[in-house]
């Protein structure tokens, strides 16, 4: 992947549980560089079938602000904190923002990988 491509940002979208698991996946992905910011939303209501069976549940939405460069660690660190079996996890491309901000992303997860 070239460097322009890697430096892509992103809006990841995952859902979770619980207040306590939102606030702990938004502290491990930004204190390990994976993400600049986290927006931990207002609790939703989600439906869909899981299984076969309706599901309704009460969930937190995260907004996560990354980059291409950190979306697989980034998405290995959810699932390893997330106790669903399948969480849900859809990354954006960002194709425009206002440059400084998307320019303070960038800096904020541009330590070198861990692979």
């Amino acid at each position: 992947m070239t460097s322009s491509l890697l430096n892509q940002p992103l809006l990841v979208l995952a859902n979770v549980p619980d207040q306590e698991l939102a606030e702990k996946i938004a502290t491990a992905l930004v204190e390990q560089g994976l993400a600049a910011c986290v927006n931990i939303l207002a609790p939703v209501s989600s439906v869909y079938r899981w299984q076969g069976k309706m599901q309704r549940e009460r969930e937190i939405p995260l907004l996560i602000k990354t980059t291409q460069a950190r979306y697989q660690e980034l998405e290995r660190t959810i699932l390893q904190l997330h106790p669903y079996d399948v969480p849900e996890i859809i990354a954006l491309p960002v194709t425009a923002g206002l440059p400084a901000y998307l320019a303070w992303m960038q800096d904020e997860t541009a330590r070198p990988l861990r692979l």
